[in-house]
C-alpha cells in the first residue's frame, strides 16, 4: 500500500464520519498499488464547486457513506467504483445522480445483529421481562401467564441474507417461518415462500411480522391501512429494513385500536423521527434510532479488502448493487 504520493494504480477516497478509524484499519491490510486519500466531511454538501477537493476529482475508488458520496458524485471525474460502508444505498439511487460506476454495499454481516435486535425484544415481550421487573420493585412474587415462541408463526418480508439468518434463529426457538419476496423464488431456511403480493393472505395468521425490505418504489407503504387492519389483536410488528415500508399513520391507527399489539420500529421515512410525531407517545410502540445493525468499520474493511483483491484481478466483486432495482 502506498500511504502517500508516488505512482500508484488507484486512489482510494475515504468519505466517512470515521476516516481516522478506516485509515488505521486499511493500513493493516496488504493493499498494493493503492493510495489512501480522504476528504473533510463537515459541511460537505454546502461547498461551492471551486472548493471541491482534488482528491474527489482524482480518486477512482471511494469507500464512502452513501449520503456523503451522493453530495460529491456530480464532481467525480475518475470514479470507477464505490464501496458503500452501509447496506442501504438509497441516497445514491436518485435518478438525478450519475450511475456510471460500479457500486457495492455491505452484506452478510447484519444477520446476527438483526437477530439480536429482533429476538431481544421478542423474548422480552413473550417472557414478560417488564412485568417481572415491576413486580420485583413491589416485592411481589406472582407468576405471570407463561408464553413461548414455540409454534408461533413468523412472517418475514424479504428473503435475503438478513432474513435467512432470522429464519434460522427462529427455527432454534421452534417457530414456523414464512418468507415473501417479489417473485416467490425459493430460498433455504424458510418453511414457506410466497410472493409479496400475497401479503394479505399471510398477515392474519402471523404472530410476528418482520420487514427487512429495501427501499424501492415497489416497497413503499407495503404495510398500509388495507393490510395492517388484518393484524392479529396481539401481533408484534418489526420494521428493521427501510422506513418507507410502513404507512405510519395507518400503523398508529391499528395500534390504537388494539393496545395488545406491539410495534418495534428502527427505521423511518424521515430520520430522525420528528419530535412532534404522535408515535412517540404510543405505549405499545418501541422506537429506536436506526441502530438495529450498525456497520462496524472492521467488517467494512474486511469486505472492502476482499473486493479490492478481486478488483486488482479484474474479477467480479461481491455484493454489487443493481441500480435498476436499488439493492
Amino acid at each position: 500500500m502506498h500511504a502517500n504520493g508516488g505512482n500508484v494504480a488507484h486512489k482510494l477516497l475515504l468519505l466517512t464520519r470515521e476516516n481516522d478509524k478506516y485509515r488505521q484499519l486499511l493500513a493493516q491490510q496488504s493493499l498494493f498499488d493503492l493510495e489512501i486519500v480522504e476528504d473533510i466531511t463537515d459541511h460537505i454538501g454546502d461547498r461551492p464547486d471551486n472548493s471541491i477537493s482534488d482528491n474527489i476529482h482524482q480518486a477512482d475508488i471511494w469507500l464512502a457513506e452513501p449520503h456523503l458520496a451522493a453530495a460529491m458524485l456530480p464532481h467525480a471525474t475518475k470514479l470507477k467504483w464505490i464501496q458503500s460502508t452501509f447496506a442501504g444505498v438509497d441516497a445514491l439511487m436518485k435518478p438525478s445522480l450519475p450511475h456510471d460506476y460500479l457500486l457495492t454495499n455491505i452484506r452478510g454481516v447484519f444477520g446476527p445483529l438483526m437477530s439480536e435486535y429482533v429476538f431481544g425484544y421478542l423474548l422480552s415481550n413473550y417472557r414478560q421481562h417488564a412485568q417481572y421487573t415491576q413486580q420485583q420493585h413491589l416485592q411481589l412474587w406472582q407468576p405471570g401467564q407463561y408464553r413461548t415462541l414455540q409454534g408461533l408463526q413468523l412472517l418475514i418480508l424479504g428473503t435475503g441474507s438478513i432474513a435467512q439468518h432470522l429464519a434460522r434463529t427462529a427455527h432454534h426457538f421452534g417457530m414456523i417461518v414464512s418468507g415473501l419476496n417479489r417473485q416467490g423464488a425459493l430460498v433455504n431456511d424458510f418453511d414457506r415462500i410466497d410472493t409479496i403480493d400475497k401479503l394479505a393472505d399471510y398477515i392474519p395468521v402471523a404472530d410476528v411480522i418482520v420487514s427487512v425490505l429495501p427501499n424501492t418504489p415497489h416497497t413503499t407503504h407495503v404495510l398500509n391501512a388495507a393490510n395492517l387492519c388484518l393484524l392479529k389483536p396481539d401481533a408484534m410488528l418489526f420494521n428493521i429494513g427501510r422506513g418507507n415500508a410502513i404507512d405510519l399513520a395507518a400503523l398508529q391507527t391499528e395500534l390504537t385500536l388494539c393496545p395488545q399489539r406491539r410495534a418495534i420500529v428502527d427505521v423511518f421515512e424521515q430520520e430522525p423521527l420528528p419530535a412532534n410525531h404522535p408515535l412517540w407517545h404510543c405505549d405499545n410502540v418501541t422506537i429506536t434510532p436506526h441502530i438495529a445493525a450498525p456497520s462496524f468499520p472492521q467488517q467494512v474493511v474486511q469486505i472492502f479488502t476482499e473486493n479490492y483483491c478481486l478488483w486488482q484481478q479484474s474479477k467480479p466483486l461481491q455484493y454489487i448493487v443493481d441500480a435498476n432495482q436499488g439493492y
